[in-house]
């Protein structure tokens, strides 16, 4: 594999390598770059020799351009869902929906550009005027996880491009390999995005280039107070999406059955690597024994191997193993999995913990596994109240049918509560994560603010 500069695909500079392991069968699949400075430079300054005559097409062309390299992916879709299954274990139906959505959500992300106030005009009493301008910011630079290779790159570009910026984009070693071949479909002019792979040695410097105006940033709490660190001594714009232990509440008054089955769901659905997976559940002691009941039904639904994919690799297996053990280790249930399975491939089963609390590392620290702990609560408020126990803020699920609740549940610090539903939603939502789970605000028309630079021209009368 190779970074494409500049509309070519260039050799490192680096002369280090890395491996790509296939975590169902643990075999190298590929290698790639680690990444330089060198690298690095060369990309930002491509993108930077792109932009001007990128930035002078109109918004029509640029959107046109965009939409037509979207509808390319969407053709793509079951080849890139293979892709990400052979790097990251992924099952392909379940990533080639994810594919499918991102590239309409970048259709629609770059339609938005042509209702969006690039230009306005707002008169004064006194017969003069200020005239209004959102401009480009340049060289933007867009840093992506391993657990949705595809959907993420796709979910930051629209509105960055759109709005007349070049990206340079490093996708996480873990799975670099779908990245590859997403830019191989590319149809754009050369220079406006461009890809550099590797690890830290290529983030890094990115992070901090001082001709990059906004990094884009998904990842862990820890690597994004780096990235925020170097970008904030630059004096340039962050939009970070960090970790989160995302809290359930159920009410009394709900299906246990039906609640249970969306809750495995939101749990145990690619492999419980998604950063808003249900990580803490807490139940009405009214029905807990039922609800539990059928969470542990639901959760042979996910077999492993089918349903449930392996883990990215031996080290997150080994963090979702040790949040199960020290769970144990303070006086949880294991209600069904929690065991290593045998055999090749770092695959844990859907699990369903029971008689947890907040001493538990299963109840504070982001898992991102196929875990469902399960905690009873006396009340809804208390339910409430144990949700918004948490240093993350990305997101919360409520089951209620009682109004009053749906209320008392907007109280919950999170970018985005969803009601009776997870993943609810569509363009026109607007969150911002709370806590340490980021910063940066995203939907509707914030991702084209952070993307542009205000400036105003004022006209005397």
């Amino acid at each position: 594999m190779r970074n494409l500069i500049g509309g070519r695909w260039r050799d490192s500079a680096g002369a280090t390598l890395l491996d790509l392991t296939d975590p169902a069968t643990e075999e190298i699949i590929g290698s790639f770059p680690a990444g330089c400075a060198e690298d690095v430079d060369r990309a930002v300054e491509a993108a930077a020799r792109a932009q001007p005559a990128w930035a002078a097409l109109s918004v029509a062309e640029r959107v046109e351009r965009i939409q037509a390299w979207a509808d390319v992916i969407a053709e793509h879709a079951a080849e890139l869902a293979e892709l990400e299954r052979r790097e990251m274990g992924k099952p392909v139906a379940i990533g080639q929906s994810f594919i499918e959505g991102a590239a309409a959500g970048l259709k629609f992300a770059a339609g938005e550009a042509l209702s969006y106030g690039f230009e306005r005009i707002v008169s004064a009493p006194d017969g003069g005027s200020t005239r209004i301008l959102r401009r480009p910011l340049g060289v933007t630079a867009v840093i992506t996880p391993w657990n949705f290779p595809v959907p993420m790159v796709l979910g930051a570009l629209g509105p960055l491009l759109a709005a007349g910026n070049t990206v340079v984009v490093k996708p996480s070693e873990k799975s670099p390999l779908s990245t590859v071949r997403l830019f191989e479909l590319l149809d754009l002019p050369d220079g406006v995005v461009n890809l550099v792979l590797g690890d830290h040695r290529a983030g890094k410097p990115l992070a901090e280039h001082e001709n990059v105006q906004l990094v884009h940033f998904t990842g862990s709490v820890g690597s994004g107070r780096q990235v925020g660190a170097g970008a904030g001594r630059m004096l340039h714009r962050t939009v970070l999406e960090l970790g989160g232990k995302d809290p359930v509440v159920v009410d009394a008054d709900v299906d246990p059955v039906a609640t249970a089955a969306a809750v495995a769901f939101g749990a145990f659905v690619n492999t419980g690597q998604i950063c808003t997976s249900m990580e803490r559940i807490y139940v009405h002691r009214d029905i807990a024994e039922p609800f539990i009941e059928a969470l542990v039904e639901a959760a042979r639904d996910y077999p492993v191997g089918t349903a449930l994919g392996p883990l990215v690799d031996g080290r997150q297996r080994d963090i979702v193993r040790r949040h199960v053990e020290d769970a144990v280790e303070r006086g949880a249930k294991v209600r069904i999995g929690g065991e290593v399975p045998d055999g090749k491939g770092f695959f844990y089963p859907a699990t369903v913990l029971t008689n947890v609390d907040d001493s538990m590392l299963v109840m504070t620290e982001e898992t991102f596994g196929p875990l469902a702990p399960v905690m009873v609560v006396d009340s809804f408020e208390d339910g409430i109240e144990a949700a918004s126990r948490s240093r993350f803020g990305l997101a919360a699920t409520v089951y209620t049918n009682n109004p009053d609740h749906i209320a008392a549940a907007a109280r919950i610090p999170a970018g985005v509560t969803w009601m009776n539903q997870w993943q609810g939603g569509g363009p026109e939502r607007l969150y911002e994560p709370a806590g340490e789970s980021g910063m940066g605000a995203t939907g509707a028309t914030a991702a084209y603010d952070a993307a542009t630079r205000p400036a105003s021209i004022h006209i005397a009368a």
